[in-house]
């Protein structure tokens, strides 16, 4: 298994130079509409241990319809046994199931949203968990548009929830808008229990992303049925 110095040395070279090959060899993040799309099979999730349960957390309000709200704390573990499997802004009509790519440098799906496993984390533990999506219809699209209208002011205070593989509910607040941006740095030096949705700000071969930065309100357990999704993942160019 690699540590966190062999990571940086061998893959954050390669994203801070147009976010690597998982960001811009493979064009990942292109806003455009795929020309093609093949279907794949559908990735499936083993469920985990469940986490125990804490006090209820008062959620802040955003623009848009909050969502459910469950029971639970938000306090970091130093070991979890989920993974990220759907992601839901509700404000701005974002729900994806997340899988994970079969490689880290390859190119990513249409129609879910991806996590980056190597040098990051999931809800729960202390670090970044960090999921993207192409920034088109259907996907991560409307972040795009928010932070292009005062630099994504309105987007801040919004609710994000993050259901994970042992039917638990994560829920963030979105606290940063960040565009532009051209390293990983931030991400990958985070200690607290953090979480980065990204997505392009521009066609194929734009180094550009956008990082939207939420903090951790609170956690809880989640219907089964809410938490695991069917993904259909595309190939998509």
């Amino acid at each position: 298994m690699l540590d966190r110095d062999s990571i940086r040395s061998r893959f954050v070279p390669a994203v801070l130079t147009g976010l690597g090959a998982i960001f811009l060899m493979a064009g990942l993040l292109s806003y455009t509409d795929p020309v093609t799309a093949t279907a794949i099979p559908s990735p499936t999730v083993a469920p985990a241990t469940a986490r125990p349960s804490g006090p209820l957390l008062t959620l802040p309000t955003g623009s848009g319809s909050a969502g459910p709200t469950p029971t639970g704390s938000a306090t970091a573990t130093a070991r979890v046994d989920h993974v990220a499997t759907r992601v839901v802004v509700p404000a701005l009509g974002i729900d994806l199931p997340i899988v994970k790519l079969p490689t880290e440098d390859a190119f990513p799906f249409c129609n879910v949203a991806m996590y980056l496993s190597q040098g990051f984390h999931q809800p729960g533990q202390p670090g970044a968990t960090y999921i993207f999506a192409h920034a088109r219809t259907g996907m991560f699209l409307p972040l795009l548009e928010g932070s292009k209208v005062d630099n994504g002011k309105k987007m801040k205070g919004m609710l994000v929830q993050v259901y994970t593989s042992d039917d638990q509910l994560f829920l963030y607040s979105i606290s940063e808008v960040r565009r532009h941006v051209l390293s990983l740095d931030a991400a990958f030096n985070e200690k607290d229990e953090t979480l980065f949705l990204q997505t392009s700000e521009g066609p194929h071969g734009t180094p550009q992303k956008l990082q939207v930065v939420a903090t951790p309100l609170s956690a809880g357990p989640a219907d089964h049925r809410d938490a695991h999704p069917a993904p259909h993942p595309v190939v998509c160019g």
